[in-house]
């Protein structure tokens, strides 16, 4: 009905969208800390809060959802430390990212698509 058809054609493109922009933050090379100190953090923060939302409207308030939003904070990490040369992990930056997807999917639950 009604509600297949928002998640049809708003909540997965949106979720698709926020995921690319996501990849394109997190794993492209880094533009050496561009903005102000602790601006980073903020994105970090808004990014993970646009994650989970755009999650939860699109596959429902699973634990499964908000539990792999919330794996992908330290896992992103990871990679950048670990794989990407010129990027370093931050914990501080997973700190933002989980802060961010508890904002995201407890917002998501007031704010339908």
């Amino acid at each position: 009905g009604m509600a297949l058809l928002e998640v049809v054609l708003l909540a997965g493109p949106a979720f698709a969208l926020v995921l690319l922009v996501s990849l394109v933050v997190l794993f492209a090379p880094s533009s050496g800390g561009s903005g102000p100190p602790g601006s980073d953090k903020v994105v970090h923060l808004l990014l993970f809060a646009a994650l989970a939302a755009t999650a939860r409207w699109c596959f429902g308030a699973l634990l499964p959802a908000l539990v792999a939003v919330a794996a992908y904070a330290p896992v992103s990490e990871l990679v950048q430390a670990l794989l990407l040369p010129g990027r370093s992990g931050d914990p501080l930056d997973v700190v933002a990212d989980l802060a961010g997807v508890a904002l995201g999917w407890t917002l998501a639950r007031r704010l339908r698509p």
